[in-house]
């Protein structure tokens, strides 16, 4: 064929949008784009600067995708931020207190999971969309509009909770270790705590969220569990959208602290650091030349819903699946009081088998070294912001030393939880509550700086996340009313 042939063909040929083509092919706007980062498909630039894609490249995209392992692999490999901030919403201190009130009220507490889905999405949208339109993380953009002192204090507790946090993970981890190997429970507690900082500090961003993406894939475990308890499905169902409450303090006291771990402030702010992380990451790529164009606003907003919905469902479906787990198992077969995720694996043993003790043990350890680097990182970044320190897991330790001494402190700290008597399981259970109180004055900046227009733009909240958002502040207002008025009567 001449290549006057060749032009007249190619003039023949259909060209898509990158919106059509993603339409065409049937996947989400973030591995579209990605496709084309990665050179999976050929893209063309046109004169108005959008990004033009020849039909002959739309069938090879279909052809690629036909195999559902590789479509999951190319989804999996092209989420970023959002979804390993709902992975690590799943921590081991998550799945001690989800363990814990699945065992103690049954299914009497699943209907929060559905219930908090849309919540979850909706503040985790907000908090991405200020991180991507200010280009700031979310004590920055406080900062700006607050107090210093305002925001400072709630810092420091944000960073008391997440210490909290990290001890408890650490103390899970070395215990769940040691239901798998012969090993010193506190040998294994400092491994854990050593390599969460080692890795943090001396591993580039954009290395480092590859393996905190692949290890999200750990609480996929618990699902399986969850199968493996063989549920009554009929009885879930009927629990999981009509609520039933228990009046008592407990039930209260349970009800925030799930609140807490699910929707809890270390999220907020890791989720809008990691935005301008993915910015500046972006940004180097478009100047080294690894990618043709930056994304434009619209773009990166349509991306991160993919990204965070992705990650927040999956948070909710192994909070799902961990009551079930432990509501049919436990709470049914009499033990209704865990007090940790590793006692949960074990009471798991010779009711549900031996498979089912592994992964849940073996999840704990997995969930663990994804959320204590987002812990620690999370305080790391609100701190370095209001001390206006230099700040990111891109930077090298010698230019940002206040930052990443954060990060060393908080791992340590959490560490010295374990060693000195302090019982973090008791700090663990206590921080779920703080996070819940915390959650609700920061929810309601939030929402209200997501709203204007004078720092969001055109960018402000669509009504879905208004909606849902002001639900939750409704939803903690009620619970901590309750949980006061039982406590005292």
């Amino acid at each position: 064929m001449s290549n006057k042939d060749l032009d007249k063909n190619q003039d023949q040929q259909k060209f898509f949008t990158l919106s059509e083509f993603r339409h065409e092919v049937g996947i989400p706007l973030v591995l579209a784009k990605k496709f084309v980062i990665w050179g999976v498909i050929k893209a063309e630039k046109a004169v108005d600067g959008t990004i033009k894609i020849a039909e002959s490249e739309v069938v090879k995209a279909i052809d690629l995708i036909k195999n559902p392992r590789l479509k999951a692999y190319y989804f999996v490999l092209a989420l970023g931020p959002g979804l390993i901030t709902g992975a690590s919403d799943d921590d081991p201190s998550g799945i001690g207190t989800y363990s814990s009130v699945g065992a103690k009220f049954g299914l009497g507490i699943v209907w929060m999971a559905s219930w908090l889905l849309p919540m979850m999405l909706a503040i985790q949208e907000v908090c991405a969309r200020i991180g991507i339109v200010t280009n700031r993380g979310l004590a920055g953009v406080l900062q700006r509009h607050y107090k210093k002192n305002i925001v400072g204090l709630v810092v420091v507790f944000l960073i008391v909770a997440n210490v909290a946090n990290i001890g408890a993970d650490l103390g899970a981890m070395a215990a769940s270790l040691q239901l798998l190997l012969p090993v010193n429970f506190f040998v294994a507690a400092i491994f854990f705590a050593l390599v969460s900082i080692v890795f943090e500090i001396f591993i580039g961003y954009h290395i480092y969220m590859k393996f905190l993406k692949w290890l999200s894939i750990s609480v996929v475990v618990y699902i399986a569990t969850g199968f493996m308890s063989q549920p009554d499905w009929r009885e879930i169902f009927n629990s999981l959208f009509i609520p039933k409450f228990e009046f008592s303090q407990e039930y209260a006291f349970a009800m925030i602290a799930v609140f807490g771990t699910t929707i809890t402030p270390y999220l907020f702010f890791w989720q809008t650091s990691e935005e301008v992380e993915e910015k500046k990451l972006e940004s180097l790529n478009y100047k080294n030349g690894l990618i043709k164009e930056k994304l434009k606003l619209n773009d990166r907003i349509g991306r991160m819903r993919t990204d965070v919905k992705t990650g927040m469902i999956l948070a909710n479906i192994v909070f799902f699946f961990i009551v079930i787990t432990t509501a049919q198992i436990l709470h049914k077969n009499g033990i209704t009081e865990i007090a940790t995720a590793e006692q949960a694996a074990l009471a798991l043993k010779p009711l549900a088998g031996k498979h089912a003790f592994l992964l849940f043990a073996l999840g704990i350890i997995g969930t663990g070294m994804l959320a204590i680097p987002v812990l620690a990182g999370s305080g790391a970044y609100a701190l370095a912001e209001v001390m206006n320190w230099r700040e990111g897991l891109e930077e090298k330790f010698s230019r940002a030393k206040g930052f990443y001494f954060v990060i060393i402190i908080s791992v340590l700290f959490g560490l010295s939880l374990n060693f000195f008597g302090i019982n973090p399981i008791k700090a663990l259970y206590y921080s779920a509550f703080l996070n819940g109180i915390i959650a609700l004055p920061l929810l309601i900046v939030i929402m209200i700086i997501g709203d204007d227009k004078k720092i969001m733009g055109r960018e402000t909240n669509p009504v879905w996340v208004r909606i849902f958002g002001w639900l939750a502040i409704l939803f903690m207002v009620v619970a901590i009313i309750a949980n006061s008025f039982l406590y005292f009567k």
